[in-house]
């Protein structure tokens, strides 16, 4: 299978690192003690999915000051598995979020397989950005074998959403295109067509 020029390579991970940032950049060492606001974690200790959410960000995030190793690791361990009871909900910002710390090692092994199922769960759902991560990984073979065909799918889908990254993945789109035939990009188009008619009220999100 022909390989993307090292150039498109580049800038098809500078894409991904762009589209899906890290939660909050390593810190220099030195002491910090997360605290949770208690209404929120009642909240979330209720099953509710969105301050699931919010608790696995007071972790991720911290206060803001400094954090020792042992720490961080820690917070993001916690932030790990309030991602996750989210997730299984099927929330989309968690599922991401998730994903996201499964790509960085951050909480948890380091995990680009599992990084992928979670991206993926949130493209099913119409997630633009999860989408556009998705083709790019397609793109490029992590997490997933590199396919072309799948990469122009995923990005096609994320094209279709109105926001500041949508020339970013009709761009990536084109170049992916590239690699494929017309008839490939013709039984694609059809792909991406029974998915809007079977989600005719979803638009992706950035």
């Amino acid at each position: 299978m022909n390989l993307l020029p090292a150039r498109s390579c580049r800038n098809l991970i500078l894409a991904l690192v762009f589209i899906s940032p890290l939660l909050a950049p390593g810190q220099a060492p030195g002491p910090q003690t997360t605290t949770i606001d208690p209404a929120l974690l009642a909240k979330a200790n209720t099953g509710d999915a969105a301050a699931e959410v919010k608790v696995g960000e007071a972790y991720a995030a911290g206060t803001g000051a400094p954090r020792e190793p042992r720490q961080l690791a820690a917070d993001y361990k916690q932030a790990a598995d309030w991602y996750r009871k989210a997730a299984d909900q099927g929330n989309v910002p968690a599922e991401i979020y998730l994903g996201d710390l499964y790509r960085d090692g951050r909480g948890v092994t380091r995990d680009m397989l599992h990084a992928t199922t979670w991206y993926r769960k949130a493209a099913d759902q119409g997630d633009a950005g999860a989408q556009g991560t998705l083709g790019l990984l397609y793109s490029v073979g992590m997490g997933v074998q590199q396919d072309y065909i799948e990469a122009y799918y995923w990005l096609s889908l994320a094209a279709l959403s109105p926001g500041p990254n949508q020339a970013k993945y009709a761009t990536n789109r084109q170049s992916v295109g590239e690699h494929i035939t017309i008839d490939q990009q013709g039984a694609v188009q059809d792909r991406v067509d029974a998915w809007k008619a079977a989600h005719p009220h979803t638009a992706g999100a950035q």
